[in-house]
């Protein structure tokens, strides 16, 4: 294992719990916001922005972990078909994709939250530019780990 793959291992496991940390605040958020609205008829303003903001680290943070594992959705029935030099070549393909939708999405998160920096979020009384980070840190990960991908893959293809 390279260092890089060791490294983005170790990202992967972190973001993952961040993911289920998130996740459970989620669970709990919500469950806060229910009880407060329906138990005591006086639902705080900030629940439904806190609740936004989990929902989008909770997707991308899960996003970065599954272009880790390489779990995202796939052909895979029609590519196992086709000789193994094809196959190789839609991997790269796949990775040099990833590598390039990762990087829109770095950009363009970056380019929102440095937009945004001066604006808050009433409820909360923070910058809105706090919704972007979650895309900015899965961005960045889904990057370095298409990299990784696509460079074992050419490695693996140097040595065939």
């Amino acid at each position: 294992m390279t260092w890089l793959a060791h490294l983005n291992a170790r990202l992967s496991a972190i973001v993952l719990v961040l993911a289920r940390l998130c996740l459970a605040g989620l669970g709990l958020v919500v469950l806060y916001g229910v009880v407060m609205r329906y138990a005591f008829n006086n639902e705080p303003p900030y629940v439904e922005q806190l609740a936004l903001m989990l929902v989008i680290s909770v997707s991308m943070f899960g996003a970065a972990c599954v272009a880790h594992d390489a779990g995202h959705i796939g052909l895979d029935s029609v590519v196992n078909r086709l000789p193994p030099a094809v196959r190789h070549t839609i991997a790269r393909l796949v990775a040099l994709s990833t590598l390039v939708f990762s990087i829109v999405i770095l950009y363009g998160a970056w380019e929102m939250a440095r937009s945004t920096h001066d604006n808050l979020i009433p409820t909360l009384g923070i910058s809105e530019a706090w919704r972007y980070l979650p895309l900015i840190i899965a961005g960045a990960l889904i990057a370095l780990f298409s990299i990784d991908r696509l460079t074992r893959r050419m490695a693996a293809d140097a040595h065939e």
